[in-house]
């Protein structure tokens, strides 16, 4: 649908598969002449008719790994989503182990508009193609998806781009946002864009990107960053927050003057690169100088467990949260890991290893670890 292929890590490509988020943009332009969906496309000109297309709105997508070993990294990425493609394929059974995970998931951190993909209709007959149709009904009983549509394409071929467009327009609604409030934005990624060999007058400031979740950003704003970079004081490991300018504003392929909620955007900064290089920053919340959370150190969560330990073949159940137990938490973009210091029937109070910026009632995924993989079992609510 965007024509960007979005992993571009060098162990992305060798192996085919989606390790760290991925972005791509794209616009939706509406035919006035045919009818739909097939009026839809994400050209200027119709593709059926060649008529003008009239300019709908451009969306970001973010894609997110599906293999379970890299279910923190989807639980990131889904942290800044307002809606989702739930994308399976239609020549293996429905549902798979990851498809479970990621229901669950999707569900937990509150995804309410899905639509579900069935991608790769090309390879399979028609008989297969509707059994997997059912399976996939089936297995979206009594979640999030139930009622959702359901495309079938082949993204190869772009067979059914068009009503995939027409399902986003009518069950991904642009949210309204209050532009009022204090601006905020998760750090999905940090570069250095800077090349190798540059000359230092002509450096340019570090870069972090991610999805405002409210408020607005403007050029020649003062922000901050919480919690900032770790530094040892007489000994001892602390957090201290950035100060950074904005030094200029990337959203799509063009240069903007101010940024909303919605869709991604590139944030260049007066920041070292140093800094900002390799997802340095990944997890920090970006805000207007002296308006963001305090950084916690400790969390009082209360507690919501899955009855079933999510992606582990046995199914295995869920047992309490005990004291001292370690714990992996996804908090938006962050991801950190904790000790339970203490554990109450629904509460525990959890020591973090790398503290977190997070508002009062913000939600957590809690993983555990179950054989070699750390597993979701369930989530909490700041306190």
């Amino acid at each position: 649908m965007t024509g960007v292929w979005t992993a571009r890590h060098s162990e992305e490509l060798r192996r085919g598969i989606t390790i760290r988020i991925g972005y791509a943009d794209a616009t939706f332009y509406e035919c006035p002449s045919c009818e739909p969906p097939s009026n839809y496309s994400t050209t200027k000109v119709c593709p059926n008719c060649e008529s003008p297309a009239e300019f709908l709105r451009s969306v970001s997508f973010v894609d997110c790994p599906g293999h379970h070993s890299l279910m923190v990294t989807m639980l990131s990425g889904a942290a800044i989503m307002d809606g989702s493609l739930f994308v399976v394929s239609a020549n293996v059974k429905t549902p798979q182990a990851q498809d479970r995970e990621h229901m669950l998931a999707a569900q937990m951190i509150g995804l309410r508009n899905m639509i579900v993909v069935q991608n790769k209709i090309d390879v399979v007959d028609r008989t297969r193609a509707k059994r997997d149709f059912e399976e996939i009904k089936e297995f979206t009983k009594d979640t999030v998806a139930e009622n959702a549509p359901v495309i079938p394409v082949s993204a190869q071929h772009k067979l059914n781009m068009d009503a995939l467009i027409w399902a986003i327009q009518e069950r991904i609604p642009t949210p309204k946002r209050d532009q009022s409030l204090d601006s905020r934005m998760s750090i999905l990624r940090s570069f250095d864009v800077n090349k190798p060999g540059t000359e230092v007058e002509e450096l340019v400031g570090g870069v972090v990107g991610g999805s405002i979740t409210q408020g607005i950003f403007k050029k020649g704003d003062e922000v901050e960053i919480r919690p900032g970079i770790k530094t040892e004081t007489s000994g001892k490991i602390v957090y201290e927050s950035l100060i950074a300018k904005v030094d200029g504003l990337q959203a799509g392929d063009g240069e903007v003057k101010q940024a909303t909620p919605g869709g991604l955007i590139a944030v260049g900064t007066d920041l070292d690169p140093s800094v900002t290089k390799s997802d340095g920053l990944v997890g920090n919340v970006v805000g207007r100088a002296g308006t963001l959370p305090e950084t916690l150190e400790k969390v009082t969560l209360d507690i919501d467990l899955f009855e079933k330990a999510v992606g582990t073949e046995q199914l295995v159940a869920v047992q309490k949260i005990r004291t001292n137990e370690p714990l992996v938490l996804n908090v938006g973009t962050a991801v950190t890991s904790g000790i339970v210091m203490s554990a109450r029937e629904d509460v525990a109070d959890v020591s973090l290893k790398k503290p977190i910026c997070a508002e009062v009632d913000s939600k957590v995924a809690l993983s555990r670890r179950i054989g070699e993989s750390w597993r979701l079992i369930g989530f909490g609510t700041i306190r």
